[in-house]
């Protein structure tokens, strides 16, 4: 890292909560906030927002006319920004940058108008504008007034740390001194879960943990998807007020052999944890967030990857992923939350599942990592 970069706020609303005292409780217990919901009729297995979560996401609907006829996708990242930045003590007059992406967008407002379409053979006005990616960024520039740059992407389930990437390219520019980055996904949609099922790597079992992640051994495929936003606040140096630092960016692609899937040994999580490591001894290491989505071959070839950086001294490895689902686009920075959690509170986070692992002396470099269909893998490593 040629420029320090500083996290100085993250913010999130997920099936864990919607503050981060309350969301590093529920991480403490060994339970998880996965259920059973009906889409048409038939069940499956999903991570939704807390009762009260959804309360704060209506009331936010209700405040602005506008904002009535924006997707879940573009609420939840207005939620999670305008605390982002209450909590750094940003204002519009800062004009930081956003960059805010999403794997599907707004795939419940989609799916509406396209059936209202099939119904009528007319699109309703507004079916354009509010389904378009960019309209998250946008959407988020207009509720802080800022008159910073505005990104949008998908990345697939990479997205939220590609936007951390970008937020620490145009810092290290010098072309700006703070950037919002983030992730938000609204994906409990009857399509989207058909689509997950259609590939065979949805869970079908409501076991005591539904979302085997970490299990290396399994022999069923167990992803299960969870809705939710979390944004993080950048800005260039090493701030006091800093929640951790950024250390090293690492990301890779590899050529796939098919459409979904990363090769056996990951050789992109690979050349994405070289990276981000960089110069540093890869022992000081001291916890991975893995992206470990609970399928059978992405765990087991992320597993490999880790085992081959770090040779024999394995560092303790972890995921959130069997406790609030898969987020897609937003599960980076949920991990990220994770890893800041963890630092802040001096404690590694067992999967209750898994065989127990020696908790490190202490905690001062956590690397993260996620992959999205393309094999496109960023890695992250973070500091105290």
């Amino acid at each position: 890292m040629k420029v320090p970069v500083s996290i100085t706020a993250i913010h999130s609303i997920s099936p864990l909560g919607f503050s981060l005292e309350e969301t590093w409780k529920r991480y403490q217990d060994n339970n998880h906030f996965i259920t059973t919901t009906n889409f048409d009729a038939n069940e499956a297995l999903v991570a939704k927002l807390t009762a009260e979560g959804k309360s704060e996401i209506n009331s936010l609907r209700k405040s602005d006319s506008k904002y009535k006829k924006l997707d879940d996708t573009v609420l939840f990242a207005i939620y999670a920004s305008r605390l982002a930045v209450k909590q750094a003590g940003w204002n519009g007059d800062d004009n930081f940058g956003v960059n805010i992406g999403s794997s599907r967008g707004a795939t419940g407002l989609f799916e509406t108008y396209h059936k209202q379409f099939l119904k009528d053979n007319e699109a309703k006005t507004l079916s354009s504008p509010t389904t378009t990616l960019g309209n998250i960024s946008s959407w988020v520039a207009h509720d802080l007034q800022t008159q910073g740059p505005e990104i949008s992407h998908s990345i697939t389930c990479s997205t939220a740390l590609h936007a951390l990437l970008n937020g620490v390219a145009w810092i290290g520019s010098g072309m700006t001194e703070k950037f919002l980055v983030g992730g938000s996904e609204a994906p409990l949609t009857s399509f989207t879960i058909a689509q997950m099922r259609a590939l065979k790597v949805y869970a079908k079992k409501n076991d005591t943990y539904p979302c085997q992640a970490l299990v290396l051994d399994k022999k069923h495929n167990t992803m299960v998807l969870g809705e939710g936003a979390s944004m993080a606040c950048l800005e260039q140096g090493k701030k006091e007020n800093a929640l951790g630092y950024i250390e090293g960016v690492g990301y890779a692609t590899e050529v796939l052999e098919h459409n979904i899937s990363i090769s056996a040994e990951a050789q992109c999580f690979q050349r994405s944890m070289k990276m981000a490591l960089g110069d540093i001894d890869a022992n000081e290491v001291d916890v991975i967030v893995m992206h470990a989505p609970g399928t059978k071959k992405g765990d087991l070839s992320e597993f490999k990857a880790i085992s081959t950086i770090f040779c024999n001294k394995t560092p303790f490895l972890t995921t959130n992923k069997w406790k609030l689902g898969h987020t897609f686009g937003a599960s980076g920075m949920l991990s990220i939350e994770f890893a800041l959690l963890m630092l802040r509170y001096q404690k590694a986070i067992d999967v209750p599942f898994v065989a127990k692992q020696k908790q490190p002396k202490q905690l001062k470099k956590i690397l993260v990592n996620a992959v999205g269909f393309g094999g496109n893998a960023v890695s992250i490593l973070l500091s105290k």
